[in-house]
């Protein structure tokens, strides 16, 4: 049977086996908010494909780079910012390839967008 990439399905032993870790490291990782996975009726955590991926770089992170859990955190959010950015800019370029084919811009106006949060907080001058 094959699963949604977000479907949860997989317990948090499953998961640890998989993984090679302990079930302890996955609960410790969630108290974090490193990951944040489904639970079923009877409170019982149930992981998806997407939540094993995220624990794959968690582990990777830590790992192989001596990353600790803070800077996983911070590496983590950044990386969410990185693909919310990346999606606007494919969204921008395919509202300015649409607006070019429909009709003519000119060259001296820019497209702007609104900062991130982010950068508000940590570059604000």
């Amino acid at each position: 049977m094959i699963h949604k990439y977000d479907e949860p399905v997989y317990l948090i032993s499953i998961v640890a086996k998989i993984l090679e870790i302990h079930p302890q490291t996955l609960r410790q990782y969630e108290r974090e908010n490193l990951v944040c996975p489904s639970r079923s009726n009877g409170r019982i955590r149930l992981y998806s494909q997407r939540d094993i991926d995220r624990i794959k770089l968690i582990l990777r992170l830590t790992r192989e780079l001596g990353v600790n859990l803070a800077g996983v955190d911070i590496i983590l959010r950044l990386k969410e910012n990185v693909d919310g950015m990346e999606t606007e800019i494919a969204e921008l370029r395919h509202e300015v390839s649409l607006a070019q084919n429909t009709h003519s811009v000119s060259p001296d106006k820019a497209l702007v967008t609104k900062k991130s949060i982010y950068e508000m907080i940590i570059f604000e001058e």
